[in-house]
């Protein structure tokens, strides 16, 4: 069970880079991404998911719900980039596999399982840990490594003029856990307001260790640029290695992301 217990861990944050994978005017908008400075924003993420695995020939299934908590404020912000400093606050975890539940609450760590002690050093050593991270007026990060990424809040935005049926594409790079993650992405504007630009949106993960689909919608901040609420489905499978082996993880999930 502490095997598979090791195992999930790197899947699981996979998944949060995955949903951690950081829109105007009646009649036609330019986004730009312009958020208040000095303001502090939240990013609420809640994930239910079910995890399937194949370990030496037997399919094990593993139930698991997530919440992550992490704020950002823009310290510097002009018309050709912003300056955020950025940290997680805090992540719960709640995994039921044959019968028995797991739980492991960052604010509580004297509540967590004993079959999860020592296996979230890696969520620990993330936390509270302020960090920097630049984008430009574009939404598209700044620098070489984007582990600390706002890809729950901050996307990468057309340069032109939208209007209702406008589609614009991405492309995102991430490296989480040695893991190497590849997302290709496709909007698409369906409503447009003075309060939000809506959007749905399709994407696709091809990567070595990586593949699978996500879709769903968001609300985008036709002021800040940012996003403001968003809904995913997602298809992920991931293959991992540990001593010459390699296991199969499937995860099928429901994520929602509020921004405040």
């Amino acid at each position: 069970m502490k095997k598979t217990i090791r195992r999930i861990i790197p899947a699981m944050l996979v998944l949060v880079a995955l949903t951690t994978l950081s829109f105007m005017a009646k009649d036609g908008v330019i986004l730009r991404l312009k958020p208040q400075q000095g303001k502090t924003y939240t990013i609420t993420t809640k994930a239910n998911m079910m995890m399937n695995m194949e370990v030496q020939g037997q399919m094990m299934s593993m139930s698991q719900s997530q919440e992550a908590r992490q704020t950002f404020t823009a310290k510097e912000t002009n018309d050709t980039q912003t300056v955020f400093e950025t940290q997680i606050e805090a992540m719960k975890l709640s995994m039921s596999q044959m019968g028995m539940k797991f739980e492991y609450d960052s604010e509580h760590p004297e509540n967590t399982s004993p079959m999860l002690a020592g296996q979230t050093k890696e969520i620990e050593a993330r936390l509270k840990k302020p960090v920097t991270v630049t984008y430009d007026a574009l939404g598209k990060f700044v620098g070489d490594s984007t582990e600390f990424a706002l890809g729950s809040a901050v996307i990468e935005l057309p340069d032109q003029e939208l209007t209702v049926g406008s589609k614009w594409n991405s492309t995102t790079s991430q490296s989480v856990s040695d893991v190497e993650i590849k997302v290709d992405m496709e909007y698409t504007v369906t409503a447009i307001s003075k309060k939000s630009v809506d959007v749905s949106f399709a994407g696709n993960v091809n990567s070595k260790e990586v593949t699978g689909t996500y879709n769903g919608t968001a609300s985008l901040n036709p002021v800040t640029g940012m996003v403001m609420t968003s809904t995913m489905k997602s298809n992920i499978s991931l293959t991992l290695s540990e001593q010459g082996l390699s296991n199969t993880v499937t995860i099928v999930g429901n994520t929602t992301i509020e921004v405040k």
